[in-house]
């Protein structure tokens, strides 16, 4: 086992001075902190740069390392980053270009990944004149003091970063995939006011049934006539308002302790919740259905509840709540200016569409089985970006 070297970033880096002369290059980069280096018509959906003065950018090969020594100081540090594209592109000069000779490129990528570097930065970062502004001078940043293993245990530890990260991608990926099968099935398997949906399941063909929330079930309101003092403590629980606006479903979990009451509504499984208030349309009215059955458990003050009279699949209630086309009919429902709320009366009257029960709970199953494989993704990318940050956080000196 051999100790790490310690060496400065100016002793395996150089500076780049080369400007785009002439506008031989167009193509303007932005170093993002979450994508790298990327270019910049991709990251903001237009070209921001000043494109007569282009010829005072600096030129940015493949693999070279970019850094903002001016950040503000909210920011605190700004990514470095290395350009991976396969293409020179060019970048404004308050940008601090560089290239690296004697070390693996992979490696030191991975070592700015880390926080070391960050102490060194505090301690000779200056904020000038400008409270809000962070700055750095070249030399400065490249006698920054950096510690590098032999090559080999360079290239090792470079290649097992970037197999976690290809992991981490491959289950964003997949994350991301099944996001966007669940967004297109709640747009296309809830049928509308002409009774069919565009997609169901085979076997099924006849309408459904139309009718308002108000004719298959009722309302009742969350906790009143509690003050400050009552919350926190106690044997019974309340669903979180964060709880109903995030969750189609409501988590069992996101419950917070309050004293038994007998004069609150409890709630049951397979009643929905609605929230009264947010501060956009798109927000209000957002609903999620309870299926949990442990007694003593009441609904937040500033929601309210809806208990249907009719069997309804429970998670079919859910996701036909969230889907786009009754979600569009809520929205119009939202009356305010700097605040918007929705009334349970007006909710009532919002037109639904029920199938046959087998039909509900084919479709509550699908978006019960999808929103598990979502959560096992959530999972496990959790799990992975903790493993990444433990092993940038120990293997690096």
């Amino acid at each position: 086992m051999f100790a790490w070297e310690q060496c400065k970033l100016s002793d395996i880096s150089e500076k780049s001075y080369e400007k785009n002369t002439y506008n031989k290059y167009s193509t303007v980069l932005t170093n993002s902190a979450e994508y790298g280096i990327v270019k910049q018509r991709d990251f903001f959906d237009k070209d921001i740069a000043n494109s007569s003065n282009i010829s005072g950018y600096y030129v940015v090969r493949k693999n070279y390392f970019v850094y903002n020594p001016r950040i503000s100081n909210q920011a605190k540090f700004g990514p470095i980053n290395r350009n991976k594209l396969d293409e020179s592109g060019i970048m404004s000069p308050l940008y601090l270009v560089f290239t690296v000779h004697d070390i693996d490129e992979s490696f030191l990528e991975t070592l700015f990944q880390t926080t070391t570097w960050h102490r060194f930065m505090y301690q000779n970062g200056d904020t000038g004149a400008r409270a809000d502004r962070f700055a750095i001078k070249d030399s400065t940043f490249m006698s920054m003091p950096i510690k590098v293993p032999s090559l080999e245990e360079q290239h090792k530890l470079a290649l097992a970063f970037q197999k976690l990260d290809q992991t981490i991608t491959l289950h964003e990926e997949k994350k991301r995939q099944l996001e966007c099968l669940k967004s297109a099935l709640l747009q296309k398997m809830f049928a509308d006011e002409n009774g069919y949906p565009a997609v169901r399941f085979r076997g099924f063909d006849e309408a459904w049934k139309q009718c308002k929330l108000g004719d298959v079930g009722q309302t009742y309101t969350g906790l009143s006539g509690k003050s400050k003092e009552d919350f926190g403590h106690g044997k019974a629980r309340f669903v979180t308002y964060m709880n109903i606006y995030s969750n189609p479903v409501s988590d069992l979990n996101m419950v917070e302790p309050i004293e038994i009451d007998e004069r609150q509504n409890e709630v049951q499984y397979g009643d929905a919740f609605f929230t009264t208030s947010s501060e956009t349309p798109e927000e209000v009215g957002m609903a999620s259905v309870w299926t949990g059955d442990e007694k003593h458990t009441y609904l937040n003050s500033f929601c309210f509840g809806y208990r249907p009279i009719s069997k309804i699949n429970p998670y079919y209630l859910a996701y036909m709540l969230n889907s786009q086309s009754l979600r569009r009919k809520i929205v119009i429902l939202a009356q305010g200016i700097s605040r918007y709320n929705i009334s349970k009366k007006s909710v009532m009257e919002i037109p639904a569409s029920l199938p046959s029960a087998e039909e509900q709970n084919r479709i509550g199953l699908i978006f019960k089985d999808l929103d598990q494989s979502i959560t096992l993704y959530e999972h496990k990318l959790e799990l992975l970006k903790r493993l990444k940050s433990s092993l940038l956080q120990n293997m690096f000196i």
